[in-house]
């Protein structure tokens, strides 16, 4: 069965479009799955945490293949990866409105991570109306969430008006998520039995669920 490509997209930079991305890399991985991450972000962090990876677990990255391109590459790529992988998971660039519509365009399913932030809730809408333009369903991932209170309430209406799809997943605001990625690792592998890993897996089983696809082959 052709990969399922999952794009992270999010007009605003630092909104853990690349944590996301690489988490979620992980946990599809050591579910079984066959995982390529495909890097078109300038910034390049994905690939920087890549090549982490490759240091501390040989240069296969810990059975995540990485691909750096630029996005008019981007469906060239694709075509050569779709065949090998379960999942392809596109980390795409903030402010780059050519690349990211691109990364879009390829996807099965966009992730939007949206910050507990009016920054973050104001930046969503061009991202919402790319996926919609082009006909691709777009979950919105609320990351680096409280547990609770106010601020949560008051987000979760806001994204109610505009008609947003939320994930039922939340990502808490975790030292877990940053710490794994300083080691070129995911939270299911350095810090297997905490929130923050049993959160970044409830996201890849529900993400798994939208797209027809179990977690494994």
């Amino acid at each position: 069965m052709p990969a399922h490509v999952v794009t992270i997209a999010q007009q605003k930079g630092g909104a853990g479009k690349t944590t996301l991305a690489a988490q979620l890399a992980v946990t599809f991985t050591k579910a079984g799955g066959k995982v390529a991450v495909i890097d078109i972000d300038p910034q390049k962090s994905l690939a920087g945490w890549h090549g982490v990876r490759c240091a501390a677990l040989g240069e296969d990255g810990g059975g995540i293949h990485l691909t750096e391109v630029a996005g008019w590459r981007l469906s060239t790529e694709l075509d050569r990866l779709r065949a090998s992988y379960d999942w392809i998971i596109i980390d795409s660039p903030p402010h780059a409105e050519t690349d990211a519509k691109a990364a879009i365009r390829a996807a099965d399913l966009v992730l939007v991570p949206v910050q507990p932030s009016p920054m973050d809730l104001w930046a969503i809408g061009p991202t919402l109306e790319a996926a919609r333009k082009e006909k691709r369903t777009a979950l919105l991932v609320l990351n680096r969430m409280p547990p609770r209170g106010k601020l949560l309430d008051r987000i979760t209406a806001e994204l109610a008006e505009n008609e947003a799809t939320v994930a039922t997943t939340l990502l808490g605001s975790r030292v877990a998520f940053a710490a794994s990625m300083m080691e070129g690792m995911g939270v299911v592998e350095t810090h297997a039995r905490t929130a923050a890993a049993d959160e970044i897996r409830a996201l890849a089983k529900e993400v798994s669920a939208i797209l027809g696809k179990p977690k494994s082959r």
